[in-house]
């Protein structure tokens, strides 16, 4: 179980994971144009000049709809990670019920079982006298922790929603200047001995330099 709830999380933060927006040619629908008269010209037709003008996109508007879960995604035009962020909801919503409900059934069979509450259902007394009393507080206290650690992921899949839809808004008309280039270069350090002192061996040190420019 314990497993299940790693790689659920790995999955939610993996999936919201910060990036930056391309720039492409689907922007320009999301984009106002205005239309500019050139000078007539002798024995040619008038002609138009289009000027693009970004739409105004405001991350803290994006920030506060994103209290509603899916509605940052959607104000971003980022229709796609709206059926993730509900299914990591669902999810964390169905776990998190399910344990629930086996932490309270142990819970109802060791209070029979000890006589603390006698009014329980019948599958809990059925379960009361399939396991001992170590056993009933085994159980119960390992579905209650799957139960808080359930809600606990919940909390934070709709923090990192929220987060997701902030950075998004920000980046929405952040340009990444195609000229990336990685430099590999070899690099060798000789090695030294100190006379004086007989310090080093002389031997020296092979590597490589990477750099990035972007």
């Amino acid at each position: 179980m314990k497993r299940l709830y790693v790689l659920i999380l790995i999955f939610f933060v993996g999936t919201f994971s910060l990036q930056a927006q391309d720039v492409s040619t689907n922007e320009h629908s999301d984009r106002t144009e205005i239309l500019i008269k050139k000078p007539k010209e002798k024995k040619e037709k008038d002609k138009t000049k289009r000027q693009v003008i970004p739409e105004y996109h405001n991350p803290k508007t994006a920030t506060w709809l994103a209290l509603i879960p899916g509605a940052g995604q959607a104000y971003n035009r980022k229709y796609w990670k709206m059926p993730i962020v509900y299914a990591g909801f669902f999810a964390t919503g169905y776990l998190g019920i399910t344990n629930g409900n086996d932490y309270r059934l142990y819970r109802d069979a060791y209070d029979f079982k000890t006589g603390v509450n006698p009014d329980v259902s019948e599958k809990a007394k059925e379960i009361s006298e399939k396991y001992t009393g170590e056993n009933l507080v085994t159980l119960r206290d390992y579905y209650r922790r799957n139960m808080e650690l359930s809600w606990i992921i919940m909390a934070a899949w709709y923090a990192v929603q929220i987060i997701d839809a902030s950075v998004d808004a920000h980046f929405m008309y952040y340009e990444i200047d195609d000229d990336l280039t990685l430099q590999v270069d070899p690099k060798w350090e000789p090695g030294f001995v100190d006379c004086a002192y007989g310090y080093g061996n002389g031997i020296g040190t092979a590597g490589l330099s990477v750099k990035l420019n972007f």
